[in-house]
Protein backbone atom coordinates (compact mmCIF):
# COMPACT_ATOMS: atom_id res chain seq x y z
CA UNK A 1 0.00 0.00 0.00
CA UNK A 2 1.43 3.28 -0.72
CA UNK A 3 0.94 5.49 2.25
CA UNK A 4 1.30 8.38 0.82
CA UNK A 5 -1.14 8.34 -1.23
CA UNK A 6 -3.98 6.63 1.06
CA UNK A 7 -3.44 8.78 3.98
CA UNK A 8 -3.81 12.13 1.43
CA UNK A 9 -6.83 10.39 0.35
CA UNK A 10 -8.08 10.11 3.98
CA UNK A 11 -7.16 13.94 4.46
CA UNK A 12 -9.15 14.72 1.99
CA UNK A 13 -12.11 13.05 1.89
CA UNK A 14 -14.98 12.63 3.97
CA UNK A 15 -14.50 9.86 6.62
CA UNK A 16 -15.85 6.55 6.26
CA UNK A 17 -14.52 2.67 7.47
CA UNK A 18 -11.79 2.36 4.58
CA UNK A 19 -10.08 5.17 5.96
CA UNK A 20 -9.92 3.38 9.18
CA UNK A 21 -8.51 0.27 7.46
CA UNK A 22 -5.91 2.12 5.70
CA UNK A 23 -4.85 3.81 9.51
CA UNK A 24 -5.02 -0.29 10.61
CA UNK A 25 -2.98 -1.30 7.98
CA UNK A 26 -0.35 1.53 8.59
CA UNK A 27 -0.33 0.93 12.35
CA UNK A 28 0.41 -2.72 11.09
CA UNK A 29 3.33 -1.67 9.24
CA UNK A 30 4.94 0.30 11.99
CA UNK A 31 5.70 -3.38 13.88
CA UNK A 32 8.57 -4.09 11.62
CA UNK A 33 11.59 -2.36 12.10
CA UNK A 34 12.72 -1.97 8.31
CA UNK A 35 9.35 -0.10 7.43
CA UNK A 36 9.92 1.99 11.02
CA UNK A 37 13.09 3.24 10.25
CA UNK A 38 12.93 3.82 6.55
CA UNK A 39 9.19 5.45 6.16
CA UNK A 40 8.77 8.79 4.14
CA UNK A 41 8.87 11.83 6.42
CA UNK A 42 5.51 12.56 4.25
CA UNK A 43 3.83 9.72 5.47
CA UNK A 44 4.02 11.05 9.04
CA UNK A 45 2.97 14.35 8.44
CA UNK A 46 -0.11 13.93 6.66
CA UNK A 47 -0.60 11.10 9.48
CA UNK A 48 -0.51 14.43 11.82
CA UNK A 49 -2.31 16.20 9.71
CA UNK A 50 -5.22 13.33 9.57
CA UNK A 51 -5.03 13.74 13.53
CA UNK A 52 -5.88 16.84 13.50
CA UNK A 53 -8.31 17.33 10.96
CA UNK A 54 -10.21 14.82 13.68
CA UNK A 55 -9.66 16.69 16.56
CA UNK A 56 -11.25 19.36 14.44
CA UNK A 57 -13.96 17.32 13.72
CA UNK A 58 -14.68 16.04 17.01
CA UNK A 59 -14.94 19.23 18.81
CA UNK A 60 -17.26 20.58 16.93
CA UNK A 61 -19.91 17.65 17.74
CA UNK A 62 -22.38 17.76 20.09
CA UNK A 63 -23.09 15.07 22.54
CA UNK A 64 -25.12 12.84 20.58
CA UNK A 65 -23.60 13.52 17.73
CA UNK A 66 -20.55 12.25 19.52
CA UNK A 67 -22.54 8.57 19.82
CA UNK A 68 -23.59 8.48 16.37
CA UNK A 69 -21.90 6.75 13.78
CA UNK A 70 -19.69 9.54 12.46
CA UNK A 71 -18.82 10.19 16.22
CA UNK A 72 -17.92 6.67 17.00
CA UNK A 73 -16.01 6.82 13.61
CA UNK A 74 -13.81 9.62 14.36
CA UNK A 75 -12.64 8.12 17.89
CA UNK A 76 -11.74 5.38 16.64
CA UNK A 77 -10.04 7.20 13.80
CA UNK A 78 -8.21 9.46 16.42
CA UNK A 79 -7.39 5.95 18.60
CA UNK A 80 -5.81 4.13 15.25
CA UNK A 81 -3.60 7.64 14.90
CA UNK A 82 -2.23 6.89 18.03
CA UNK A 83 -1.43 3.35 17.82
CA UNK A 84 0.04 4.05 14.62
CA UNK A 85 2.45 7.09 16.46
CA UNK A 86 3.08 4.76 19.01
CA UNK A 87 4.02 2.35 16.62
CA UNK A 88 6.95 4.44 14.77
CA UNK A 89 8.50 5.64 17.93
CA UNK A 90 9.00 2.41 19.12
CA UNK A 91 13.23 2.74 19.23
CA UNK A 92 13.43 5.03 16.48
CA UNK A 93 14.63 8.45 17.61
CA UNK A 94 14.18 9.66 14.10
CA UNK A 95 10.61 9.18 14.14
CA UNK A 96 10.51 10.67 17.75
CA UNK A 97 11.76 14.16 16.58
CA UNK A 98 10.05 14.17 13.41
CA UNK A 99 6.60 13.56 15.63
CA UNK A 100 8.41 16.17 18.34
CA UNK A 101 8.50 19.09 15.62
CA UNK A 102 5.15 18.93 14.72
CA UNK A 103 2.36 21.14 16.55
CA UNK A 104 -0.46 18.29 16.88
CA UNK A 105 1.68 17.62 20.08
CA UNK A 106 -0.03 20.38 22.10
CA UNK A 107 -2.77 20.35 20.11
CA UNK A 108 -3.27 17.09 21.82
CA UNK A 109 -3.36 18.18 25.49
CA UNK A 110 -6.04 20.82 24.32
CA UNK A 111 -8.39 17.86 23.28
CA UNK A 112 -8.09 16.87 26.69
CA UNK A 113 -11.11 18.71 27.67
CA UNK A 114 -13.52 16.56 24.96
CA UNK A 115 -14.22 13.51 27.66
CA UNK A 116 -14.10 11.32 25.05
CA UNK A 117 -10.92 11.94 23.89
CA UNK A 118 -9.95 10.74 27.48
CA UNK A 119 -10.71 7.08 27.19
CA UNK A 120 -9.02 6.68 23.67
CA UNK A 121 -5.53 5.36 23.74
CA UNK A 122 -3.51 8.15 23.61
CA UNK A 123 -1.29 8.09 26.55
CA UNK A 124 0.78 5.65 25.11
CA UNK A 125 2.09 7.39 22.33
CA UNK A 126 3.45 9.88 24.08
CA UNK A 127 5.35 7.44 26.13
CA UNK A 128 7.33 6.12 23.06
CA UNK A 129 7.76 9.43 21.96
CA UNK A 130 9.39 10.75 24.19
CA UNK A 131 11.34 8.36 26.02
CA UNK A 132 15.12 8.67 25.43
CA UNK A 133 14.66 12.15 24.13
CA UNK A 134 15.55 15.10 26.55
CA UNK A 135 14.30 17.91 24.49
CA UNK A 136 11.04 15.60 23.64
CA UNK A 137 10.62 14.82 27.61
CA UNK A 138 10.84 18.86 28.33
CA UNK A 139 8.17 20.24 26.15
CA UNK A 140 5.48 16.82 27.49
CA UNK A 141 6.59 18.42 31.08
CA UNK A 142 5.71 22.04 30.19
CA UNK A 143 2.15 20.63 28.84
CA UNK A 144 1.75 18.41 31.86
CA UNK A 145 2.05 20.45 34.42
CA UNK A 146 -1.01 21.35 36.38
CA UNK A 147 -3.81 20.98 35.41
CA UNK A 148 -3.28 18.46 32.59
CA UNK A 149 -1.44 15.75 35.38
CA UNK A 150 -5.11 16.02 37.53
CA UNK A 151 -5.99 13.04 35.29
CA UNK A 152 -3.69 11.01 37.81
CA UNK A 153 -7.06 10.61 39.55
CA UNK A 154 -9.67 10.83 36.83
CA UNK A 155 -12.24 8.45 37.31
CA UNK A 156 -11.27 6.49 34.46
CA UNK A 157 -8.84 3.88 35.35
CA UNK A 158 -7.13 3.70 31.60
CA UNK A 159 -6.51 7.33 31.66
CA UNK A 160 -5.16 7.98 35.15
CA UNK A 161 -2.55 4.57 33.92
CA UNK A 162 -1.42 6.08 31.06
CA UNK A 163 -0.97 9.75 32.65
CA UNK A 164 1.29 7.53 35.26
CA UNK A 165 3.11 6.10 32.46
CA UNK A 166 3.79 9.14 30.77
CA UNK A 167 4.81 10.90 34.26
CA UNK A 168 6.86 7.81 35.13
CA UNK A 169 8.79 8.41 31.21
CA UNK A 170 9.41 12.22 32.08
CA UNK A 171 11.32 11.74 34.99
CA UNK A 172 14.89 11.96 36.06
CA UNK A 173 16.43 12.66 39.48
CA UNK A 174 16.48 16.77 38.47
CA UNK A 175 12.68 16.81 37.90
CA UNK A 176 12.08 15.20 41.50
CA UNK A 177 14.48 17.81 42.52
CA UNK A 178 11.88 20.31 40.88
CA UNK A 179 9.37 18.55 43.37
CA UNK A 180 10.50 19.69 46.46
CA UNK A 181 10.83 23.48 45.63
CA UNK A 182 7.44 23.53 43.42
CA UNK A 183 4.29 23.28 45.63
CA UNK A 184 2.20 22.55 42.29
CA UNK A 185 4.61 19.32 41.47
CA UNK A 186 4.37 18.26 44.87
CA UNK A 187 0.23 18.25 44.29
CA UNK A 188 1.46 15.69 41.54
CA UNK A 189 3.48 13.96 44.00
CA UNK A 190 0.81 12.98 46.24
CA UNK A 191 -1.59 12.13 43.50
CA UNK A 192 0.97 9.60 42.35
CA UNK A 193 0.26 8.03 45.81
CA UNK A 194 -3.43 8.52 45.83
CA UNK A 195 -3.10 6.47 42.96
CA UNK A 196 -1.22 3.84 44.32
CA UNK A 197 -3.65 3.21 47.18
CA UNK A 198 -6.19 3.52 44.70
CA UNK A 199 -5.08 1.13 41.70
CA UNK A 200 -2.36 -0.85 43.89
CA UNK A 201 -1.76 -3.10 41.15
CA UNK A 202 -0.39 -0.15 38.87
CA UNK A 203 3.01 -1.10 37.81
CA UNK A 204 3.52 2.79 36.60
CA UNK A 205 2.56 4.66 40.25
CA UNK A 206 4.26 1.99 42.02
CA UNK A 207 7.62 2.52 40.10
CA UNK A 208 6.94 6.35 40.42
CA UNK A 209 7.40 6.05 44.17
CA UNK A 210 9.97 3.56 44.53
CA UNK A 211 12.34 4.89 42.02
CA UNK A 212 12.03 8.21 42.35
CA UNK A 213 10.22 9.66 45.23
CA UNK A 214 11.74 7.59 47.67
CA UNK A 215 15.48 8.35 46.74
CA UNK A 216 14.54 12.08 47.83
CA UNK A 217 14.10 12.12 51.55
CA UNK A 218 13.07 15.78 50.68
CA UNK A 219 10.52 15.31 48.91
CA UNK A 220 9.51 12.05 51.03
CA UNK A 221 9.14 14.10 54.18
CA UNK A 222 7.36 16.88 52.28
CA UNK A 223 4.77 14.76 50.93
CA UNK A 224 4.40 12.47 54.66
CA UNK A 225 3.19 15.94 56.26
CA UNK A 226 0.47 16.66 53.52
CA UNK A 227 -0.89 12.95 52.54
CA UNK A 228 -3.92 11.46 54.71
CA UNK A 229 -3.43 9.05 57.10
CA UNK A 230 -4.50 6.03 54.87
CA UNK A 231 -1.77 7.51 52.00
CA UNK A 232 0.88 7.79 54.56
CA UNK A 233 0.02 3.61 54.87
CA UNK A 234 0.24 3.11 51.29
CA UNK A 235 3.71 5.16 51.26
CA UNK A 236 4.57 3.14 54.32
CA UNK A 237 3.84 -0.42 52.52
CA UNK A 238 5.50 0.60 49.79
CA UNK A 239 8.75 1.33 51.84
CA UNK A 240 8.22 -1.91 53.43
CA UNK A 241 7.94 -4.01 50.15
CA UNK A 242 11.60 -2.78 49.58
CA UNK A 243 12.74 -3.45 52.55
CA UNK A 244 11.30 -6.71 52.34
CA UNK A 245 13.30 -7.72 48.48
CA UNK A 246 15.37 -10.66 49.50
CA UNK A 247 18.92 -9.25 48.89
CA UNK A 248 19.65 -5.58 49.71
CA UNK A 249 20.06 -3.98 46.25
CA UNK A 250 23.45 -2.39 45.15
CA UNK A 251 21.89 0.66 45.51
CA UNK A 252 19.69 1.26 48.02
CA UNK A 253 16.31 2.83 47.51
CA UNK A 254 15.80 3.93 51.18
CA UNK A 255 18.31 5.85 52.17
CA UNK A 256 19.62 6.63 55.36
CA UNK A 257 18.17 10.09 55.56
CA UNK A 258 14.46 8.84 54.84
CA UNK A 259 15.23 6.11 57.36
CA UNK A 260 16.36 8.76 60.14
CA UNK A 261 13.07 10.71 59.27
CA UNK A 262 11.00 8.03 60.05
CA UNK A 263 12.77 7.23 63.38
CA UNK A 264 11.69 10.79 64.53
CA UNK A 265 8.21 10.82 63.46
CA UNK A 266 7.59 7.33 64.96
CA UNK A 267 9.74 8.60 68.47
CA UNK A 268 6.95 11.70 68.00
CA UNK A 269 4.27 10.16 67.36
CA UNK A 270 4.05 7.10 69.30
CA UNK A 271 1.89 7.82 71.55
CA UNK A 272 -1.11 8.20 69.60
CA UNK A 273 -1.70 4.27 69.00
CA UNK A 274 -2.70 4.46 72.78
CA UNK A 275 -6.13 5.71 71.63
CA UNK A 276 -7.18 2.74 70.31
CA UNK A 277 -7.58 0.90 73.67
CA UNK A 278 -10.46 3.04 74.18
CA UNK A 279 -12.53 1.19 71.50
CA UNK A 280 -13.72 1.54 67.70
CA UNK A 281 -10.77 3.41 65.75
CA UNK A 282 -11.74 6.16 63.36
CA UNK A 283 -10.34 5.63 59.59
CA UNK A 284 -8.27 8.62 59.42
CA UNK A 285 -5.96 8.21 62.68
CA UNK A 286 -2.14 8.68 63.05
CA UNK A 287 -2.34 5.79 65.18
CA UNK A 288 -2.59 3.60 62.27
CA UNK A 289 0.34 5.29 61.01
CA UNK A 290 2.50 4.67 63.84
CA UNK A 291 1.20 1.02 64.10
CA UNK A 292 2.80 0.09 60.04
CA UNK A 293 5.33 2.47 60.88
CA UNK A 294 6.22 0.30 63.57
CA UNK A 295 6.71 -2.33 61.28
CA UNK A 296 8.75 -0.92 58.91
CA UNK A 297 11.15 0.30 61.81
CA UNK A 298 11.28 -3.72 62.68
CA UNK A 299 12.56 -4.20 59.43
CA UNK A 300 14.95 -2.01 58.93
CA UNK A 301 16.98 -2.74 62.10
CA UNK A 302 17.04 -6.66 61.53
CA UNK A 303 20.63 -6.54 60.97
CA UNK A 304 20.70 -4.43 57.85
CA UNK A 305 24.17 -2.94 57.89
CA UNK A 306 22.72 0.72 56.11
CA UNK A 307 20.32 1.31 59.07
CA UNK A 308 22.65 0.01 62.24
CA UNK A 309 23.10 3.45 62.58
CA UNK A 310 19.74 3.26 64.38
CA UNK A 311 20.79 1.82 67.47
CA UNK A 312 22.70 5.17 68.38
CA UNK A 313 19.31 6.92 68.66
CA UNK A 314 19.15 8.77 71.44
CA UNK A 315 15.73 8.26 71.96
CA UNK A 316 14.36 5.61 70.09
CA UNK A 317 14.95 2.92 72.33
CA UNK A 318 14.04 4.19 75.14
CA UNK A 319 10.88 5.56 73.40
CA UNK A 320 9.93 2.08 72.75
CA UNK A 321 10.28 0.35 75.81
CA UNK A 322 8.54 3.73 77.60
CA UNK A 323 5.51 3.12 74.91
CA UNK A 324 5.86 -0.69 75.60
CA UNK A 325 5.25 -0.29 79.70
CA UNK A 326 2.05 1.84 78.99
CA UNK A 327 0.15 -0.31 76.32
CA UNK A 328 1.31 -3.22 78.20
CA UNK A 329 -0.28 -1.93 81.59
CA UNK A 330 -3.47 -0.12 79.65
CA UNK A 331 -3.98 -4.21 78.28
CA UNK A 332 -3.98 -5.32 82.35
CA UNK A 333 -6.27 -2.14 83.29
CA UNK A 334 -9.14 -3.35 81.15
CA UNK A 335 -10.29 -5.55 78.69
CA UNK A 336 -9.10 -3.63 74.83
CA UNK A 337 -7.00 -4.62 72.19
CA UNK A 338 -3.83 -4.40 74.38
CA UNK A 339 -5.14 -7.22 76.40
CA UNK A 340 -3.55 -10.99 76.52
CA UNK A 341 -5.71 -12.93 75.35
CA UNK A 342 -5.74 -16.61 74.54
CA UNK A 343 -8.65 -17.48 72.02
CA UNK A 344 -7.81 -18.11 68.79
CA UNK A 345 -11.47 -19.10 68.03
CA UNK A 346 -12.51 -15.51 66.71
CA UNK A 347 -10.76 -13.70 64.40
CA UNK A 348 -13.68 -10.68 64.92
CA UNK A 349 -9.82 -8.49 65.68
CA UNK A 350 -7.50 -9.85 63.37
CA UNK A 351 -8.23 -6.27 61.49
CA UNK A 352 -7.54 -4.35 64.19
CA UNK A 353 -4.45 -1.94 63.70
CA UNK A 354 -3.45 -2.69 67.15
CA UNK A 355 -2.99 -6.55 66.71
CA UNK A 356 0.32 -7.28 67.04
CA UNK A 357 1.62 -4.17 68.06
CA UNK A 358 3.28 -5.50 71.43
CA UNK A 359 4.86 -8.14 69.42
CA UNK A 360 6.49 -5.96 67.41
CA UNK A 361 7.85 -3.35 70.38
CA UNK A 362 9.67 -6.36 71.90
CA UNK A 363 10.86 -7.02 68.30
CA UNK A 364 12.19 -3.62 67.89
CA UNK A 365 13.68 -3.77 71.60
CA UNK A 366 15.83 -7.29 70.49
CA UNK A 367 16.88 -5.30 66.97
CA UNK A 368 18.43 -2.53 68.79
CA UNK A 369 19.85 -4.53 71.52
CA UNK A 370 21.63 -6.84 69.29
CA UNK A 371 25.57 -6.85 69.68
CA UNK A 372 25.08 -3.41 71.68
CA UNK A 373 26.31 -3.34 75.21
CA UNK A 374 25.21 0.05 75.40
CA UNK A 375 21.90 -0.39 75.21
CA UNK A 376 21.50 -3.97 76.83
CA UNK A 377 21.86 -1.31 79.83
CA UNK A 378 19.70 1.11 78.66
CA UNK A 379 16.94 -1.48 78.53
CA UNK A 380 18.09 -2.67 82.32
CA UNK A 381 18.00 0.93 83.30
CA UNK A 382 14.65 1.28 81.96
CA UNK A 383 12.82 -1.85 84.01
CA UNK A 384 12.61 -3.51 80.60
CA UNK A 385 13.78 -7.27 81.50
CA UNK A 386 10.81 -7.50 83.53
CA UNK A 387 8.82 -6.36 81.28
CA UNK A 388 9.78 -8.48 78.39
CA UNK A 389 9.57 -11.47 80.67
CA UNK A 390 5.88 -10.71 81.26
CA UNK A 391 5.35 -11.01 77.59
CA UNK A 392 6.44 -14.04 77.37
CA UNK A 393 2.93 -16.08 77.37
CA UNK A 394 1.01 -16.82 74.10
CA UNK A 395 -1.47 -13.86 73.31
CA UNK A 396 -3.80 -14.01 70.38
CA UNK A 397 -4.03 -10.40 70.35
CA UNK A 398 -0.20 -10.47 69.53
CA UNK A 399 0.76 -13.40 67.39
CA UNK A 400 4.65 -14.36 67.90
CA UNK A 401 4.84 -12.50 71.04
CA UNK A 402 6.12 -15.13 72.81
CA UNK A 403 8.90 -15.93 70.25
CA UNK A 404 10.12 -12.23 69.93
CA UNK A 405 10.10 -12.00 73.72
CA UNK A 406 12.85 -14.84 74.05
CA UNK A 407 14.66 -13.87 71.40
CA UNK A 408 14.67 -10.31 73.18
CA UNK A 409 15.97 -11.58 76.16
CA UNK A 410 18.64 -14.19 74.70
CA UNK A 411 19.77 -10.97 73.38
CA UNK A 412 19.86 -9.26 76.39
CA UNK A 413 21.62 -11.66 78.21
CA UNK A 414 24.15 -12.32 75.35
CA UNK A 415 27.59 -11.39 77.43
CA UNK A 416 26.00 -9.26 79.99
CA UNK A 417 26.19 -9.75 83.25
CA UNK A 418 24.41 -7.41 84.86
CA UNK A 419 21.20 -8.40 83.34
CA UNK A 420 21.83 -12.09 83.70
CA UNK A 421 22.09 -11.01 87.63
CA UNK A 422 19.13 -9.07 87.27
CA UNK A 423 16.62 -12.37 85.55
CA UNK A 424 18.39 -14.55 88.27
CA UNK A 425 17.32 -12.27 91.07
CA UNK A 426 14.03 -11.78 89.87
CA UNK A 427 13.58 -16.01 89.27
CA UNK A 428 14.69 -16.56 92.61
CA UNK A 429 12.31 -13.93 94.06
CA UNK A 430 9.39 -15.83 91.97
CA UNK A 431 8.78 -12.21 90.29
CA UNK A 432 9.62 -14.02 86.86
CA UNK A 433 8.20 -17.16 86.43
CA UNK A 434 10.45 -19.04 83.47
CA UNK A 435 6.93 -21.57 83.17
CA UNK A 436 6.36 -19.45 79.83
CA UNK A 437 9.93 -19.76 78.73
CA UNK A 438 9.44 -23.83 78.77
CA UNK A 439 5.96 -23.58 77.28
CA UNK A 440 8.17 -22.41 73.83
CA UNK A 441 11.02 -24.78 74.68
CA UNK A 442 13.80 -23.08 76.72
CA UNK A 443 15.10 -23.15 80.04
CA UNK A 444 17.09 -20.80 82.20
CA UNK A 445 20.30 -22.72 83.83
CA UNK A 446 22.56 -21.15 86.27
CA UNK A 447 26.26 -21.53 85.57
CA UNK A 448 29.44 -20.35 87.19
CA UNK A 449 26.78 -17.52 88.43
CA UNK A 450 25.45 -16.76 85.19
CA UNK A 451 21.77 -17.08 83.67
CA UNK A 452 21.93 -18.71 80.14
CA UNK A 453 18.87 -19.49 77.63
CA UNK A 454 18.99 -22.94 77.04
CA UNK A 455 16.96 -25.13 74.39
CA UNK A 456 15.03 -27.85 76.32
CA UNK A 457 16.02 -30.97 74.47
CA UNK A 458 13.18 -33.70 73.89
CA UNK A 459 13.71 -37.63 75.13
CA UNK A 460 14.01 -39.31 72.09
Amino acid sequence: MDFSVKLNEVNNEDFDDRHLYILQSLTKAFREPEFRCCVEKDVLRTMMEVLSKLFDEIRILNQQELASELGCLCLHLIAECFRSQRNACVQCSRNQTLIRYSRIRYRLFKGLDVPPLLSLINWPCLGNTTRGQQRCEDIINICCRAPHFLLLDHSDEKTAAYSAMVLYTCLDPNKVEEMVTHQEHQAVARKVIALCQKQPELDWAVLIVTQHFLKSPELTEKMFAELSCPERVTLLELIAAQLGEPEEPQEPVILPKLAQFLVTYFVDHCKAVLELASGPFPADTDALTVTRLLDVLCEMTSDRKLFMFLQDHPTLLSSTVELLKEVHFLGKAGHNVFSTMQDFSTASSASHPAVGFKAHLVRLIGNLCHINAENQNKVRELDGIPLILDNCSIDSNNPFISQWAVFAIRILLENNQENQAVVQALERRGVASDSALRDMGFRLEERDGRLLLKPIRKEP
